[in-house]
Order: structure tokens, then C-alpha cells, then sequence
């Protein structure tokens, strides 16, 4: 398992440039630890947990009432893939929280909302930016694909929808083709922003060093990296299934873990 190394205040407003980032590899193992830690963190701090989980359920929420109100509900289920697209910028407020508690400290709406305001800036903008684009061109992908597989007919409801993808021919190649290309859209910025969020908010670099980085993380742990991967996906993905009630633990759980993480591999 990798050392961990305490963050020293004196290097938070280091140069990328001047920075010694370090990529270490990780194993299975470190993995399964990072979510028990991750599981240790949330028991420490449930309220800013639950907090935090709250809004990404809500998030949930509103995006599902969206596509149903629209009659869309055929896009739940890539809203879904791409909703996890977005959950690492969710997660920055959680990854303070799992920061403090490592360092000995008791968590506090203020001094997360301080590290936010100072640490945040312009470069994990510009990296929500990237992101946002992404999950905008998959639910675009994903509706081409519809257009492609079933033309222009009208879906009145999700479960007239799924009845058609589990009976056809069309609806069997539908799935899979779909889920190739989510997997491979959520694998590309899993791997851009696993490690990248993370280090964003703990040391001043800049996004593409931030990215560059957590690609870096990934090419040297890709089998763990991929498990990690899958087990993220698939808890967001159970845990979205009651009503998106699952996330209100599910996503503090993930993200405390992805800091812990992050803290094995990344070292200055």
C-alpha cells in the first residue's frame, strides 16, 4: 500500500511548475481499503455526508422529473451514466471534509466553504466546463442513437420504451451499442477527473496539469483503476434505482473513499 503523506500548508501555493507530482501505482487492495476508509470518514461526519448526498439525489430528482415532464422518460437511463459524469464536482465539498479529518481536524460548514472559495477558483471551473460538455454530448449521442435505432417515434412512456428494447431485435443491438459508448464516455473522464478534482482542490495547479496527472494515475494502475471505475458506477447506479435515495449515502461514501485514494497515489 502506498505511504500517505500529510498535506503541509506551506505547499498549497506551489507552482504546478515548481511541484513534485508524483504517480504512484496502487493495487486491488489499496482500493478495498480506500472505501473502507471512505466508510470510516462518513460514520466521522454523517451530516456534512448526508448534506452533500442530499443535493446529488435532488439533483437526481430534478433531472428524472425533467425527462418525464418533457416526455423523454427513454432518457433516464443515459441521464443517469452522465449524471455519475458529473458527481466528482458534487464530491469537492466531501473531499475537504475526508482532507480535515485526516489531518486531525473537526470538519465545519465555514471551513469547507473557505477551501472552496480559495482552492476552487478559475481552474476547477474550467474543468466543470470540460465535463459539462461531455455529459452534454452523450445525452445528445444517446438521443441520436435513438433517432438511429427506432426513428422518430414517440416514446409516451419509459416502460413502453424498455418493453420495446427487451422484445426487438433493434432494442437488443440499441443496448448494446449504448452501453459500450457510456462505458467508454464515463471511463474517459473518470480517468480526467478521478484524481484530477481531488488534486485541484488540495494544491494550486492548473486543470490540464490536474488532468495530465490523473490520466497519469490511471496508465499506472489501470487494473485497480478499473475496478475502481466499475464499483463507483455501480453503486451510483443501485443507489439511483429508490428514488435516488441510495445516494444520499452512496455519494459521501465514494467520495471520501476517491480522497483516500487519491492521497496513495498522488505525492509531492
Amino acid at each position: 500500500m502506498s505511504e500517505r503523506i500529510p498535506v503541509d500548508a506551506t505547499h498549497r501555493g506551489q507552482d504546478a511548475r515548481e511541484a513534485d507530482l508524483v504517480v504512484r501505482s496502487i493495487s486491488t487492495d489499496d482500493v478495498f481499503d480506500a472505501l473502507k476508509q471512505g466508510w470510516r470518514d462518513f460514520k466521522n461526519a454523517p451530516v456534512y455526508g448526508l448534506v452533500f448526498g442530499a443535493i446529488f439525489a435532488l439533483g437526481g430528482i430534478a433531472i428524472a422529473a425533467w425527462a418525464y415532464e418533457r416526455g423523454l422518460s427513454y432518457l433516464m437511463y443515459p441521464a443517469i451514466i452522465g449524471f455519475a459524469m458529473i458527481g466528482p464536482f458534487a464530491a469537492v465539498g466531501l473531499y475537504e471534509v475526508s482532507r480535515l479529518q485526516e489531518r486531525g481536524q473537526r470538519p465545519s460548514w465555514g471551513a469547507i466553504a473557505r477551501t472552496l472559495v480559495a482552492q476552487g477558483g478559475a481552474e476547477l471551473a474550467w474543468m466543470a466546463f470540460v465535463t459539462l460538455f461531455i455529459f452534454m454530448a452523450w445525452i445528445y449521442a444517446a438521443q441520436m442513437l435513438v433517432a438511429i435505432f427506432f426513428g422518430l417515434r414517440a416514446f409516451s412512456t419509459l416502460s413502453g420504451f424498455l418493453a420495446l428494447m427487451a422484445t426487438t431485435p433493434e432494442g437488443w443491438l440499441f443496448l448494446i451499442v449504448g452501453n459500450l459508448l457510456g462505458a467508454a464516455t464515463l471511463f474517459a473522464v473518470f480517468s480526467l477527473t478521478v484524481v484530477s478534482v481531488p488534486l485541484l482542490l488540495d494544491r494550486e495547479v492548473d486543470f490540464v496539469t490536474a488532468m495530465i496527472t490523473s490520466l497519469r494515475a490511471v496508465a499506472a494502475s489501470p487494473g485497480p483503476m478499473l475496478i475502481w471505475a466499475a464499483i463507483v458506477f455501480a453503486t451510483l447506479l443501485i443507489a439511483a434505482l429508490p428514488a435516488f435515495l441510495g445516494l444520499l449515502v452512496a455519494v459521501p461514501v465514494l467520495s471520501f473513499a476517491t480522497w483516500r485514494l487519491y492521497r496513495m497515489i498522488v505525492t509531492f
